[in-house]
């Protein structure tokens, strides 16, 4: 996002970071699918998408339009939010769009936060991830957008329905809709982030050769952690072409000490002679 927008998303953040303090879990869920539907319709009308960003309206003007639209509709809470939305500064209708769909993420999230079950849905995304990374059936059939979201949908369903939280269940769904345009993938490694973003901890993605310890993931953890100044979430997957040793990726961040990389290394070194 661009500063304005990143402003503007920022307001209704903290607006519902508040509401979620002392909201019921149930309740939030309820917000954040309920803004959701408001990014659908969005997304759906480019029309309104660009009368609810248009910087030649005041942001009073805006925020009226979209009460005009939702009251009655949806509740209290998510009308307030998303007219503090429409009220703010964007620098492309795009990023209305998306600050929409993220806020009600982040809605969902912090339900999970609630009811402390925010641990749990990190790590449910994840295995799934890896789950459909181990799979190209599935995940071919998921990333498949040709297929109807609602059939795709029903699939994760069938996988995951009785074995996840239900906040999971619901973001891997949004997830298959390209959360902010992001591939199914990618969208759910985003959300996994997030989710640890919400507990002040960073993600660390670990691959390794052979599965590490209970005590070789919290010495890692610790480490790392020392080394960024705060909690660091590890991920790990395990890939035997790597042969041996690590690779470790904290947001930007690569530390590859593994035995194919070095090999590779080795490689290209002899072939330069």
């Amino acid at each position: 996002m661009q500063g304005v927008s990143r402003e503007s998303f920022r307001a209704a953040a903290d607006r519902l970071d508040s509401y979620a303090t002392s909201a019921p879990a149930a309740d939030i869920a309820t917000t954040g699918d309920e803004l959701l539907s408001v990014a659908d319709v969005l997304r759906r009308q480019p029309r309104l998408r660009r009368a609810l960003s248009d910087p030649g309206r005041s942001g009073q003007d805006r925020a009226e339009l979209i009460r005009s639209l939702l009251t009655g509709k949806v509740g209290d809470e998510t009308l307030e939010l998303a007219s503090t939305l429409a009220g703010g500064g964007w620098s492309a209708a795009s990023e209305l769009l998306d600050a929409t769909e993220r806020l009600g993420v982040e809605a969902l999230l912090a339900s999970a936060d609630r009811a402390d079950d925010l641990s749990d849905v990190e790590d449910e995304l994840f295995r799934f991830g890896q789950v459909v990374d181990g799979s190209p059936e599935l995940s071919g059939a998921l990333s498949d957008v040709v297929a109807p979201p609602a059939q795709r949908a029903e699939l994760v369903k069938a996988l995951l329905d009785g074995k996840a939280k239900p906040v999971t269940l619901r973001l891997v769904e949004v997830a298959l809709g390209g959360f902010g345009g992001r591939s199914f993938q990618s969208a759910l490694s985003r959300m996994v982030e997030m989710s640890a973003e919400r507990r002040d901890r960073q993600v660390a993605y670990v691959t390794v050769a052979a599965p590490l310890s209970d005590d070789e993931e919290r010495r890692l953890g610790t480490k790392l952690s020392q080394l960024y100044g705060r909690d660091v979430s590890v991920k790990q997957t395990v890939d035997p072409q790597v042969l041996g040793g690590m690779s470790v990726l904290v947001g930007s961040d690569l530390y590859d000490g593994t035995v194919l990389r070095r090999l590779n290394d080795t490689r290209k070194a002899l072939s330069q002679r």
